[in-house]
């Protein structure tokens, strides 16, 4: 249990038996009134966002997530089997809850799992990864990075936009929450 006071972005909440992260809250203290919380609540299972506001001072109900770091190993069938990099435990991971994130994984690649008793809940990879450009049309003479842009597929299968300069095999960061082009990897 924690009060409305203690309340911090990434925090999991238990709410009528559904878990809910905290993604945004403001302390409001009214000229007129009591004080209260305005915060913005994203279900972890669904993805769904509410507003929900607390009185002040209110308890509310945590959650125990247990974030591990993990290593992606393979795929198998339509699941995912990542190994803690810890005490070298697998675990297989259904795609629902690996859901985006299996467009910026390649074999090995690291990530965190948040689980809860037991399940994991979702996937947390770095903000940006470093993918190969399978496939993209060739460049015309005299594009610049300051042009247009043209699509390109990566490793992974997913189709990004890159600047129209990019050229197919090189290696370029790609941003995980968003799928834009970030620059050329070094």
């Amino acid at each position: 249990m924690a009060t409305t006071n203690d309340l911090k972005n990434g925090m999991v909440l238990d709410i009528e038996g559904q878990l809910w992260t905290v993604v945004e809250f403001q302390h409001v203290k009214p000229g007129k009134g009591p004080a209260f919380v305005r915060t913005k609540l994203k279900q972890v299972l669904t993805g769904k966002v509410i507003d929900r506001t607390f009185n002040a001072g209110v308890k509310v109900e945590t959650a125990i997530v247990e974030k591990r770091e993990m290593t992606f190993l393979y795929k198998e069938g339509e699941d995912f089997v990542f190994m803690d990099d810890v005490n070298f435990d697998q675990m297989t991971i259904s795609a629902t809850t690996v859901s985006d994130a299996a467009n910026y994984m390649l074999e090995n690649t690291g990530a965190i799992v948040a689980i809860h008793e037991g399940n994991p809940l979702f996937i947390e990879l770095p903000a940006s990864v470093a993918l190969k450009i399978t496939y993209t049309e060739p460049g015309l003479q005299g594009d610049r990075s300051s042009g247009g842009t043209k699509p390109a597929t990566v490793e992974t299968g997913i189709q990004i936009q890159v600047p129209l300069f990019i050229k197919q095999d090189e290696v370029v960061m790609v941003d995980t929450r968003d799928g834009s082009y970030q620059g050329r990897a070094n």
